[in-house]
């Protein structure tokens, strides 16, 4: 069993979950974060004042998957989530060792 995490633009969140239900993956969890990546933020001004803001809004989603369903659910947010442009995201790939569900007591791939 993998975590799959990836952090993507905030307008990509629906297309990105629209996807992954249509490829069978329905089960995520989603976070509003800040980060920055290389870029180090972005310039703006407001009110004639230049600023920086170095830690833009992000969505981190999270899932666990089987193994065998790793690439096909990073193929899906990969294609979904991108625009060819700076601050698309990345993902992050772990292995779980160990999963349980608290209501039934069920463990690993009968918990997913």
């Amino acid at each position: 069993m993998m975590k799959i995490e990836a952090i993507i633009r905030p307008t990509k969140i629906h297309e990105v979950k629209d996807a992954l239900d249509e490829a069978g993956f329905e089960s995520i969890t989603v976070t509003d974060v800040k980060g920055r990546g290389k870029q180090k933020g972005v310039m703006q001004q407001w009110r004639g004042r230049k600023y920086c803001v170095d830690l833009l809004p992000k969505i981190k989603m999270e899932m666990v998957v089987n193994d065998d369903s790793v690439d096909k659910a990073v193929d899906v947010i990969m294609k979904t989530a991108a625009t060819g442009s700076i601050g698309d995201g990345k993902i992050f790939v772990y292995p779980v060792t160990k999963i349980i569900r608290i209501r039934t007591g069920e463990t690993d791939e009968e918990a997913i």
